[in-house]
């Protein structure tokens, strides 16, 4: 069995939970989320916790810790939210927002401009120039910084690029004289 599964989800003040069916629903103060859970694996409330259990062995073993994990996912996001930080590294590298979109200049001949989706904020500081994503949903929070940091990359040698905040970038020798 596996171990996440079995920690009780704890549901913050101003977040109800409804459990209908195989549909969980949480409402927050930042919106509403919701998870459809498999056969395999059972939700159930209990003293203001959320409790998951897998009914089937096999299969249902597979899914109870990811099943756990997806609920308590919709319930912080719907409570508090999730943000991601990424750092901007190297000489005359910025970023910029438009409106919706997030303009960066990072050594191409034009700037990139990544749309943000519905549901995402971002919000960008110059010095050091970072970008902060913020949003309900984790997968999509993670899914826009990767996103944007696949733009560039930090390479090895001098570490220029685009970084998660607190990444750490290891760093190649380079050329030595002889």
């Amino acid at each position: 069995m596996s171990r996440v599964g079995k920690k009780p989800i704890v549901v913050p003040k101003g977040v109800t939970v409804t459990i209908e069916g195989d549909l969980v629903t949480a409402k927050g103060p930042l919106g509403e989320m919701s998870f459809r859970t498999r056969p395999e694996v059972a939700v159930k409330m209990e003293d203001g916790h959320v409790l998951v259990e897998n009914v089937a062995g096999g299969r249902g073993s597979a899914l109870h810790g990811t099943s756990r994990s997806q609920i308590n996912n919709i319930v912080q996001g719907c409570s508090t939210g999730f943000s991601r930080g990424l750092e901007i590294v190297g000489t005359g590298y910025r970023a910029a927002l438009a409106g919706r979109t997030l303009e960066i200049n990072i050594g191409f001949n034009a700037p990139v401009k990544v749309p943000l989706p519905d549901g995402l904020t971002a919000e960008v500081t110059d010095k050091p120039p970072k970008i902060m994503i913020k949003g309900m949903n984790k997968d999509a929070v993670g899914q826009l910084a990767a996103n944007i940091r696949g733009i560039r990359p930090p390479e090895p040698y001098l570490g220029k690029g685009i970084r998660y905040e607190g990444e750490q970038v290891r760093r190649k020798a380079g050329k030595s004289a002889g």
